[in-house]
């Protein structure tokens, strides 16, 4: 049983390598139980190789890595059941099965995991996720095709949400949305996240997200986390990339918008 102060992420050394392209080298990361974690860098920096290599669909060429305190590398499927049931993934895209409705992409997992569970029961507990994600009780059986852009994401968090997980992976939630869209989101998210005591995993690009959600930002670049922190203490370092990234043109505009946020809230 892993101690409460202990990382529910602990990753070391970490090494993905295909061919001769060298995507981390020695990376190591800590994410706290309870915070949401942004994760950023830039292209080909592997972020979501990142993601993909803890939750066991990437196989790393080195490293160790630990979630819940139980290390999941190089173990069978059947030792690491225990594992994958106390975590969603919300997948880039929403990532939806497009030949299932909402509701039977919701049940998904429970079928996966739960074979034997009544159907009443599914049917059941995917209604109450699909309104808990701010979908319609009537996008239940609507399929992905007739989903706008937003709802698809709602309903790839439903699914994720199915099994009542502890950590959260979110790849690019807001990607493609207005910024309206993003912003609901966000706000979803950040409630989810303190009603069931989450712990998130989020990649994004989206800077508003970073400042609105985000308790710590790990950055991927030179193939490692180079800084892991709040918005100001990275800031703060003298990293190039870290100073463009958020002190550029649209780092400012994200600061000043999450000002007048704040100013609204308050007033």
């Amino acid at each position: 049983m892993a101690r409460s102060d202990e990382p529910i992420i602990r990753v070391r050394g970490l090494r993905n390598q295909f061919g001769e392209q060298m995507i981390h080298d020695g990376l190591d990361l800590d994410v706290r139980r309870g915070e949401i974690l942004g994760v950023v860098g830039g292209s080909g920096t592997g972020k979501s190789v990142l993601m993909r290599s803890i939750i066991g669909l990437q196989q790393p060429t080195a490293g160790e890595i630990t979630v819940f305190g139980e290390p999941t590398l190089g173990r069978d499927e059947t030792e690491t059941v225990d594992i994958r049931k106390r975590w969603g993934v919300l997948f880039q895209g929403g990532a939806l099965f497009s030949t299932l409705t909402v509701a039977e992409n919701v049940q998904v997992p429970l079928r996966e995991f739960y074979p034997n569970m009544d159907p009443a029961l599914t049917d059941q507990i995917a209604s109450y996720k699909v309104v808990m994600t701010g979908l319609p009780p009537n996008a239940g059986p609507k399929y992905p095709a007739e989903l706008s852009g937003g709802m698809k994401k709602r309903a790839g968090l439903a699914r994720a949400l199915a099994l009542d997980p502890e950590l959260l992976f979110l790849d690019e939630p807001t990607a493609g949305l207005d910024p309206i869209g993003a912003a609901a989101f966000d706000e979803l998210t950040r409630s989810l996240q303190r009603t069931l005591g989450l712990t998130v995993f989020l990649i994004t690009h989206d800077l508003d997200t970073l400042h609105a959600i985000c308790d710590r930002v790990a950055v991927l670049a030179d193939k490692r986390v180079i800084a892991i922190g709040t918005i100001d203490e990275l800031i703060a370092t003298d990293h190039p990339w870290i100073a463009e990234y958020f002190s550029g043109p649209r780092g400012r505009a994200a600061v000043q918008s999450q000002h007048a946020a704040q100013a609204r809230t308050t007033s």
